[in-house]
């Protein structure tokens, strides 16, 4: 898979670089988003990126071209447009016509009420992160199973084993896990992303999420 295994740190810097260019494209889009796909940033950042964490060249393609037809339309616009698609698939009322949260998923593969914040996917999952470092901020009430939230939690990882920031002094009894980037990735993300994103790709009107799902496709299939 391109984002496992041993890594110099320029590769692990490409990974966590990658991640957090998913983690953006996944939360509530902002002005600042629809500009750089508006001017081709955005797409140079896909391919860049995607060819340094190894993405098989196809289907990066396939995911840079349905973002480059974005290059010269108006910000303003843009940005309106992807605002009510984000919230069409990914907030909607009363549901989203796709989950965003792994507990969701788990819950349902396993026939059972999918409950926020308290489904014991989304537990394990909280439990990972505290044992690295991270928690939720007490201003913020949002999940930490959020697709979005789980690949910055992996360009956090990454930008440790890069050694560009330092694991922060961890509570007592608590103990960061062994190839903690390889183990969250395989436990918490894969198992669910390619489904997430194969429901994105079906479901998607705009060009920008089929896209996404197209390189977590990529990411995750490979």
């Amino acid at each position: 898979m391109s984002l496992q295994g041993v890594c110099t740190q320029d590769e692990w810097l490409a990974r966590g670089a990658f991640c957090e260019l998913l983690a953006l494209s996944l939360r509530l889009p902002t002005l600042e988003l629809a500009q750089a796909l508006c001017s081709g940033e955005f797409a140079e950042a896909l391919a860049e990126l995607g060819e340094r964490v190894g993405l098989e060249q196809s289907q990066l393609a396939q995911a840079t071209k349905a973002v480059t037809d974005y290059q010269g339309q108006d910000p303003d616009e843009l940005f309106h447009t992807l605002r009510i698609e984000y919230t069409r698939l990914f907030v909607g009322a009363p549901t989203p016509v796709v989950w965003p949260y792994a507990g969701v998923w788990h819950a349902l593969e396993q026939g059972l009420e999918p409950l926020m914040f308290v489904s014991p996917r989304a537990m394990e999952i909280e439990r990972f992160m505290k044992g690295c470092g991270v928690g939720r901020a007490a201003e913020k009430n949002e999940p930490l199973d959020h697709i979005a939230t789980e690949f910055e939690f992996l360009q956090y990882l990454a930008l440790v084993n890069a050694a560009v920031i330092e694991l922060p002094e961890l509570p007592e009894g608590l103990e960061m896990p062994d190839n903690a980037f390889d183990a969250f990735l395989a436990q918490y993300v894969t198992n669910w992303a390619g489904d997430f994103a194969r429901s994105t790709l079906a479901a998607a009107q705009a060009g920008f999420y089929q896209a996404v799902a197209k390189a977590i496709l990529a990411l995750v299939l490979e």
